[in-house]
This record gives structure tokens, C-alpha cells and sequence, in this order.
């Protein structure tokens, strides 16, 4: 069974996080996606297990269901976990993703993890030991458990961060090591990216939206073609089987905010040869810039820009449809034109992903008016402008120019028409 799936995302617990993020909204927007299977995230936080316990079913495989839709959107236990402590000498702070097949199971790593720490006071807690110690803690609990590296190259919290990560897995695991069998990419790095590590030959590379709003999720996500049940999705990606994880969906990984290098509060965005050029010191304040993504990945990089390893899963990269309206209108993704824009295309198109990557022009054509249905096709083609991310600001997509942009009127209701 050909699927997608979002496995990594967080509740109305976390902070800076929407109201709207709990389990009923979520299945009404994943269905407006495309997405079949979405991670609960923040699992630990207790109010919010109790939320899951009330709404969701068990499959007897792993999987759930919101109660009064048996039929609809899947959902598997997950969380995040932050981890600061020190090691070799140095600060580190490590982002974990953690997989569980119950609420058994669940309640048994909650149990474990209140006893270092306040669990309930955000749907991702901090604990002060390492993320070596949490691994081995979890699946001595569980170990059908999966735990996974979270954007794993963003300056801040990542294993592979520039401020407070590793240069391996190895020396963040140690002797734990072989049970990292996949790490997650992140927004500001593509599979692409990671093949030039030959250490990450043997580590399947996921996507996950880490979405903090309903409307985000699927923003990355994972293309699977396998039973649908939490063993079936863990085996497949422990055993980084292409034949059963066909390929991940992607940002272009310059709109993630920490693709360059640079200092935003002194509107400083440097390329990785820049930042060397000015030795990592901003010319304006003098204090050191943010090291991105692309900069920390040619760090530890062993190979040219351009190769594959054995056995790559593909990736497909994409801008979230309502991001494509957004420019095409010339206005903000959030503006009430937009939203109805893209609720409009959806009920018409069947879903997101449907109208972003299987419609055919000529069926796009039956219901997109033509300036957006352009933004489409040139997303599809790769033929975009992005100005990078950097320091915590997201990058920007330029799909048709300033001038191109104001040349067709928004239709409300288009009739059949050509391509452009």
C-alpha cells in the first residue's frame, strides 16, 4: 500500500505552538493533504496523553484512529525529547524523535522520564543526561521503540549542529551507536546533501514536517509502500528498504532557515565561502554568525557535491501549495485569499499532493486558474528563485517575477484552458 506519511510534529502543548494542534484538526488537515499517517508528537506531555487516550483507537497493529472515523487518518505514538548536557568538553544540546508501538508502552517511558524532569511543563522536555543514556533508556523499556536524530543538521539542537552537535554518529552514541539506524534531514538540508557523507550510507534519511501549525504538516514527509502498521513502518526504515520507502518529499533546502550562513540582526546572509572569508566573525557587530546548514554539511562532507551512494532513496522537492498561491497573488501565505484559494483547489483536486505531484496539466487545467496553474508547473520544473535562509529566518521562493505576477486575474471558477 502506497502512502504518506508526517512523523514528526507537535501538539497545542509546546510552546510557540497553535491551539489548533490536537488530533481531530490534524486528521481534517492531513486528509486536505494527501496524508494518510501523521505522528501524535509530544506523547511525554501528560495532558495531552490523556487527550490521546480519550480520542484515539488502537488498530492492534501499532496504529490509531480518531474513534468516530475508523476509516480515516492513521496516527502513531511519537515524540521529541531535548537533551542538554556536557561531553567532551563542550555544551550539547540533541533533538530526538521516539517512536513507540502502544500506549503501554507509552506510559512506561512517561513514568521513566518524569523521574528526570517536569514532563507537563512542554509537549518537548528537556533532560539533562545524554541522548546516549535516552537511547539505551527506551528500548530497555520497549525495544520496538524507534528513536531518530531530529533535524540533524540545525545549528542549535541537532546531532550534527554547527554550536552544539557531533561530527558522527559515533561519538554521540558510542557503543549505542548501531541502534541509530536513520536520522531526519531537517528543512535546511536534503538527502542530496547528506549522500556526501559516506558515513551516512547505511542511515536511511527521513522528512517530517515538525509542523507547530496544522496548515504546515506535510511541508516534508515520506512516501512508504508497505502494510500499513507500525512494525512494517519501523522494519522499513531500520532496514532503509527502498522497495518499501519509495522517496521523501522535500522543501528546497535553501527556504529552510538555517540553510546559509549569517546574522540576522545585522541582515548579514553569507554563502559558506563567505563566512570563511570573514572567518565566521559578522562585519558589522563583530560577533560570530550563525553557521548554517550547507556550511556544516561541506564541514564533514568526504564527497563532491553531486554524489549517490548504494541503495539512495529518491527525493522529491516541492512548495507547499499554499506558499505557490501566496506568490502568485502577491501577497502573504496567510492572507484570507489564499486560504480560500487553496480550500477551493483542494475540494476540487482531491488533495494537496494530488494537485503538487500527480494531476496532469491538462487535468490541473480544469480547475486551476492559469497564473497559479503556471506557479505549479514551475515548481514541478524546478524553476524557481530562493534567496537562502539563514539564522533562524525561513528562506524566500520567487516563482514568477514582480512583473509576470499582476498579468492574470485570479478566475473564482476557470473553465477548461491551454497550459499558460
Amino acid at each position: 500500500m502506497k502512502f504518506i506519511a508526517d512523523l514528526h510534529l507537535h501538539s497545542k502543548y509546546s510552546r510557540a505552538t497553535s491551539q489548533e494542534m490536537e488530533v481531530k484538526t490534524l486528521a481534517l488537515w492531513a486528509k486536505r493533504k494527501g496524508i494518510k499517517l501523521l505522528g501524535t508528537g509530544d506523547f511525554t506531555h501528560p495532558l495531552y496523553f490523556l487527550d490521546l487516550k480519550s480520542k484515539l483507537n488502537p488498530l492492534g497493529n501499532g496504529l490509531f484512529v480518531l474513534k468516530e472515523e475508523p476509516d480515516g487518518t492513521h496516527f502513531m505514538l511519537t515524540a521529541e525529547v531535548s537533551n542538554m548536557y556536557s561531553q567532551g568538553g563542550k555544551s550539547r544540546r540533541i533533538h530526538t524523535l521516539i517512536f513507540a508501538p502502544s500506549f503501554e508502552v507509552v506510559e512506561k517511558i512517561n513514568t521513566r522520564l518524569s523521574k528526570y524532569g517536569k514532563t507537563g511543563s512542554d509537549g518537548r522536555p528537556i533532560f539533562g543526561f545524554s541522548a546516549k543514556d535516552l537511547l539505551k533508556m527506551i528500548l530497555d523499556l520497549s525495544p520496538e521503540c524507534l528513536l531518530i536524530p531530529a533535524h540533524a543538521w540545525t545549528p542549535w539542537f541537532s546531532i550534527f549542529g554547527a554550536n552544539s552537535g557531533f561530527d558522527s554518529i559515533q561519538e554521540c552514541y558510542e557503543e549505542e551507536s548501531k541502534n541509530i539506524r536513520a536520522i531526519e534531514t531537517g528543512l535546511s538540508s536534503d538527502p542530496e546533501m547528506n549522500w556526501r557523507l559516506s558515513a551516512l550510507d547505511d542511515i536511511t534519511l527521513i522528512s517530517n514536517s515538525d509542523a507547530h501549525s496544522p496548515g504546515k504538516i506535510g511541508r516534508e514527509a515520506n512516501v512508504f509502500n508497505c502494510e500499513l502498521s507500525y512494525r512494517a513502518i519501523t522494519e522499513a526504515i531500520r532496514r532503509k528498504d527502498p522497495r518499501r520507502i519509495l522517496y521523501t518529499i522535500e522543501f528546497f533546502p535553501e527556504e529552510g532557515k538555517y540553510h546559509y550562513d549569517g546574522h540576522r540582526n545585522c541582515n548579514i546572509l553569507f554563502s559558506p565561502p563567505e563566512t570563511r572569508k570573514h572567518k565566521s566573525i559578522c562585519p558589522v557587530c563583530g560577533k560570530r554568525l550563525t553557521v548554517g546548514v550547507m556550511n556544516r554539511v561541506e564541514e564533514l562532507a568526504d564527497r563532491p557535491e553531486g554524489s549517490v551512494p548504494p541503495k539512495a532513496i529518491p527525493a522529491l522537492r516541492t512548495v507547499p501549495l499554499d506558499e505557490i498561491i501566496a506568490d502568485i497573488l502577491g501577497v502573504g501565505a496567510n492572507a484570507s485569499s489564499v486560504e480560500k484559494e487553496y480550500l477551493r483547489l483542494v475540494e476540487k483536486g482531491g488533495s494537496e499532493f494530488d494537485i503538487l505531484l500527480e494531476l496532469s496539466p491538462e487535468q490541473l487545467s480544469s480547475f486551476t486558474p492559469p497564473n497559479i496553474l503556471e506557479g505549479i508547473l514551475r515548481v514541478r520544473e524546478g524553476r524557481l528563485k530562493i534567496t537562502p535562509g539563514y539564522d533562524g529566518v525561513f528562506g524566500k521562493v520567487e516563482i514568477l517575477s514582480p512583473a509576470e505576477r499582476g498579468k492574470e486575474e485570479l478566475q473564482a471558477e476557470p473553465k477548461q484552458m491551454g497550459l499558460f
